[in-house]
């Protein structure tokens, strides 16, 4: 089904198209791209968000939203840190711990990270990992949505080490806190100036879909 899905986009790409293949769009660090609507990026490659939250149990809606934010549903943008693609993946990063994981050996190449239909696959496996690991404990669903996506751009243990060292501890903490508590600890806490509104951002853009 996902092959099915996958040729009947690409074909709906290829059509109208000019005959030399797009170049990629860079991305400036700390500058954000010119985004289309979260809900018409959604519908765009809902073919292959539907089967990734699937597959992976996974929220479709916060696949989708990271992708907004991200790229602007953009397939070919490429970072200056070499984040490639919808979700913005980095190979020897996610793309190897989501390798591990599956039991594959290396990281995904540039080519398959620019495939919309890899990339959104790797990107909600790599969320899933999170959720599963680092993050497995967190009770409250909304918080556990605002974890996940803060790790998505930051990481677990960056997170984490703003409430404790322990692991365990720092998840108690987490479950002793509202979601509200928890989005204003991000807000205030997180020592990345970037967290606070990468939560914001991706947060708008899931209430918008």
């Amino acid at each position: 089904m996902l092959k099915i899905r996958h040729l009947m986009l690409s074909a709906l790409l290829l059509s109208g198209c000019a005959s030399e293949p797009p170049k990629p769009h860079v991305k400036e660090k700390n500058t954000p791209l010119t985004q289309a609507a979260p809900s018409n990026v959604n519908d765009a490659w809902a073919f292959f968000t539907e089967d990734a939250a699937s597959h992976y149990g996974v929220d479709e809606k916060l696949i989708s939203a990271i992708i907004s934010v991200e790229s602007g549903g953009n397939p070919t943008v490429v970072s200056r840190s070499n984040a490639v693609g919808l979700m913005q993946i980095k190979a020897s990063t996610a793309g190897r711990e989501v390798y591990r994981t599956q039991g594959r050996r290396g990281q995904p190449s540039s080519a398959e990270l620019r495939d919309p239909a890899k990339n959104i696959d790797i990107g909600t496996a790599y969320l899933k990992i999170l959720q599963d690991s680092v993050l497995s404990g967190i009770r409250d669903p909304l918080t556990l949505r605002y974890a996940t996506i803060v790790s998505y751009a930051n990481g677990a243990g960056a997170l984490l080490r703003t409430f404790s060292r322990d692991r365990d501890r720092a998840i108690a903490m987490i479950n002793a806190m509202s979601p509200d508590e928890f989005y204003q600890h991000v807000q205030n806490k997180h020592p990345a100036a970037q967290a606070p509104r990468y939560l914001w951002k991706v947060t708008t853009a899931y209430r918008t879909i």
